[in-house]
């Protein structure tokens, strides 16, 4: 059986305190994002340097 090792999701320092707020956690082989309303619906994996820019540059262009 494969054990899940537990993620650590940080928040910017610069995120509004009340809405529109991630949280962002380091992987071995990408990162991990969930919306900070919203937590108990788990989160999205970006696999690779490639995944995680494609959506940060989304994320820029109001595109998501």
């Amino acid at each position: 059986m494969k054990r899940h090792t537990p993620l650590f999701f940080r928040k910017s320092s610069h995120s509004s305190t009340d809405r529109d707020c991630l949280e962002v956690a380091v992987l071995l082989a990408g990162a991990a994002v969930r919306d900070t309303q919203n937590r108990g619906l788990g989160h999205l994996t970006f696999v690779g340097a490639g995944e995680w820019q494609a959506f940060l540059a989304a994320a820029r262009r109001d595109n998501l």
